[in-house]
């Protein structure tokens, strides 16, 4: 990771948790409230090919409920109602804001990919995690909604990781190597106020 994408994360980090720091608490307490501890869900994932971390989340899902992979159709009567609404706007994802501050993940970059996937495709996941991962990007701007299409008529977890490795992984990883022979501080911010606006903004609800 370059100077600047660092300093632009730990600067972004600073000036977003004055902001955001009550709606995390305030979201913690509805969630210990209303559906009991955890409140947070902890996933492991993949900083560099060699390297994993603990990526932090809100939980969404059932206590009980596994969530060994990637979203699909078979877990949707495992996400509880507060839990969709989180997942709505994508404020689930609040708590990577420690990630970024730790320098686990960027804010711009490839999802961070589970570790069966980076064993099952190591040449690919090389090239990839090169970069930082990201809590936003151009393969989550340009395919999420893509690939929520495609999971959606996933009904197994085998299905869903056979689905997600065979038609996501390879699209995905070519959005991120464009997007990382392009990659700047400048492209970056772009990004991230284009992540905004999907998010703060109208959504389809086709």
């Amino acid at each position: 990771m370059t100077f600047g994408k660092r300093l632009m994360d730990l600067g972004l980090v600073l000036c977003l948790s004055v902001f955001l720091i009550l709606p995390i608490v305030i979201i913690a307490v509805i969630i210990l409230l209303r559906d009991g501890r955890p409140v947070f869900y902890k996933s492991q994932r993949m900083k560099t090919p060699e390297q994993s971390f603990t990526l932090w989340k809100f939980r969404t899902m059932t206590p009980e409920a596994s969530d060994a992979s990637v979203s699909a159709a078979y877990k949707d009567d495992k996400i509880t109602p507060l839990g969709r609404a989180l997942r709505h706007r994508r404020l689930d994802e609040l708590p990577q804001l420690w990630n970024i501050f730790v320098g686990d993940m960027s804010f711009v970059g490839p999802r961070p990919p589970l570790p069966r996937f980076v064993e099952l495709c190591p040449d690919l996941y090389a090239r990839v995690l090169q970069n930082r991962p990201g809590v936003t990007g151009l393969a989550t701007l340009m395919y999420h909604r893509k690939e929520e299409a495609i999971l959606s008529r996933c009904h197994t977890a085998d299905q869903t990781d056979e689905t997600y490795l065979r038609r996501c992984v390879p699209i995905k990883a070519r959005i991120d190597l464009i997007w990382a022979r392009h990659r700047s501080v400048c492209y970056d911010f772009v990004l991230v106020f284009q992540t905004a606006a999907r998010v703060f903004g109208p959504r389809d609800h086709k």
